[in-house]
């Protein structure tokens, strides 16, 4: 039996998931789309023949996710609205089987290789004045001689990410974002491993300044072979996983 506007009460058994399933089919469809608001609670609990507390164990699980954003209040803006930009559920979920070891080292270098060799050859085409200006001034704060590791840190990753949306690819600095957070904990912790950290710094500074040239240069091949042999390099060094492959 349908009730109200195509909305269908659910099963008994995991009523959250399939509260879920509802509102993901009508996302796929198109019948909703980013910036809609859902009926209000008590609206949406009776078409769906659901009780209010367990659509609310949904609407929290798609919050956590970053579908929705639950904007308390009434009127026109509270309730639950459908979020048109990536929420932080994808980071999360990302960063948390990294440190569970869902995957393993290779594979998390061989999805970096891949995603940064694309990406720096597409900058290579496509990227604008402010996208170098804004990778020189990354740089500048990287060449201080007082920064300290976790900062530096901070500033190699917001580099990578930098070049990735500088493709004008918003799903790709999406996941190059969501991939260097995940692996954070990596790269502080290969970093403290370093009997000298500042001087392999200096590399990866130089480093850095040389993929950045062959971008600016429009060399889509050179800046390919930088970045891998950067990225391979950091890891022997700073013996991250403990096994490199010989990908180049």
């Amino acid at each position: 039996m349908t009730i109200g506007n195509g909305w269908e009460p659910v099963q008994r058994v995991r009523t959250y998931e399939q509260v879920m399933a509802q509102i993901e089919e009508r996302i796929l469809d198109g019948s909703l789309k980013a910036g809609d608001h859902l009926p209000s609670e008590r609206d949406l609990s009776a078409m769906l023949g659901v009780s209010r507390p367990s659509l609310r164990e949904s609407l929290r699980v798609l919050e956590a996710l970053g579908v929705v954003d639950i904007r308390r209040g009434g009127g026109a803006d509270g309730g639950a609205v459908l979020l048109g930009t990536p929420g932080p559920g994808f980071v999360n979920l990302l960063k948390l089987q990294v440190a569970l070891g869902h995957f393993s080292h290779n594979d998390v270098l061989e999805t970096r290789i891949a995603l940064e060799s694309w990406s720096v050859a597409e900058a290579a085409y496509r990227s604008t004045d402010d996208d170098i200006r804004d990778l020189h001034e990354i740089l500048d704060q990287m060449d201080d001689e007082q920064i300290d590791a976790p900062e530096f840190n901070r500033l190699d990753a917001a580099f990578h990410v930098r070049i990735a949306s500088s493709t004008g690819n918003a799903l790709t600095a999406h996941l190059m974002g969501s991939l260097r957070v995940a692996i954070n904990r990596q790269m502080h912790e290969a970093y403290e491993r370093l009997e000298n950290w500042r001087e392999t710094a200096k590399t990866v500074r130089a480093e850095h300044h040389r993929i950045l040239d062959a971008i600016e240069a429009r060399d889509a091949d050179a800046a390919v072979r930088l970045v891998r042999d950067h990225i391979n390099d950091f890891y022997t060094i700073g013996n991250v996983g403990g096994v490199v492959p010989t990908t180049r």
